[in-house]
Formats: C-alpha cells, structure tokens, sequence
C-alpha cells in the first residue's frame, strides 16, 4: 500500500488539494449565503451586483432596461423594453465556477506570487465574461425566445466552462519546465 502512495504521490496531492479547496471554499460560499443575505442587497450582494451590472453594461448599448427583485424566483428580475424578464439568480453569478477554476489553480500551486497572480486574474476575467453572458443571454432571449432553453442549457454553459477550461490548460502550460534554447 505504501508503494502505492509513494507511486501515485502527485496525483493524490492534485487530488487532496483539489477536493481540499472546492470543500472549503463551497462552504464558506454556503455560508455567506446563508448568514449574509440583506434585503439592501436581494438576494445577497454578489448576485445583486452581477444583476445591476448587466443591466448597465445593456444600458451602455442602448438597451432600456429595468431591474426590481423576484421575489417568487429569489433573484432579480431583469426586464428589456419593457416586455421580457429574466430572472438573475444565486446561481447566475459565476461565484461557484469561479470556486472550481480556483481549486483547481491551487491544486498545482507553484510559487505565491505567480498563482495569486493567476487566480486574481482568472477570477476577474470569469467574472467579466459572466457579465456579458448575461447580458447577451437577456437579449438572445428576448429576440429568440424559442431558442431560450438551448441558449440558456447549452451554449453559454459551454462558453463559460470551456474558457475555464483554457485557463486550466493555460496554467498548466505555465507551470511546465521550458526547455533551454
């Protein structure tokens, strides 16, 4: 058996940290949730500020737009033109994706300095890119309602996973040695 650790030593490691990290973050997420819910700030502050700044960034483009809580859907809906809502709940602020792109960062930490670096902006990009998702998911809703369950299942799923995705890929490629020229 001890063979086995000794063999598998990286991989356990990788796994260890892995799991490690998304436990511990998830549930500190899970408690934010939980004990830092506001009415100021429905359904709590993340969630509340992904939801204003997509609203902005469609207003920026023209798009008039206006944002009230959802109180039946525990989100905030987000109305266009007046005539079509989505609601913009816990799950769509990217903070759980955002948990999974860090564990695994961390799960093939190297120095301090490069992964902070690397998270800091990774998070923020992931963040970014949530935010238009948003914003062109609103639209691409209200212009193509019959395509809302594939837009909303399928295709942005797949955009913000597959941008992790590079990342990883990315990391990964930054931690292999470089060869000497």
């Amino acid at each position: 058996m001890k063979e086995l650790f000794q063999k598998y030593k990286t991989v356990i490691r990788f796994v260890a940290l892995f799991l490690g990290t998304y436990l511990v973050l998830s549930f500190f997420y899970a408690a934010y949730l939980k004990y830092f819910s506001s009415e100021a700030f429905f359904p709590d502050f993340i969630t509340n500020l992904v939801a204003k700044q997509s609203a902005s960034l469609l207003e920026s483009f023209g798009v008039n737009t206006f944002l009230t809580p959802d109180n039946l859907g525990q989100g905030m809906l987000l109305t266009i033109e007046n005539k079509y809502s989505v609601s913009i709940v816990e799950g769509c602020n990217a903070v759980s994706v955002i948990i999974l792109f860090v564990s695994f960062i961390i799960a093939f930490a190297e120095n301090f300095k490069k992964t902070f670096l690397f998270l800091f902006a990774g998070a923020v990009l992931i963040y970014i890119v949530n935010i238009l998702r948003i914003a062109i998911l609103t639209v691409a809703f209200y212009k193509y309602p019959n395509y809302e369950n594939m837009l909303h299942g399928v295709v942005f799923p797949g955009i913000i996973y597959t941008m992790v995705f590079v990342l990883w890929m990315v990391w990964v490629w930054m931690l292999k040695p470089q060869k000497a020229a």
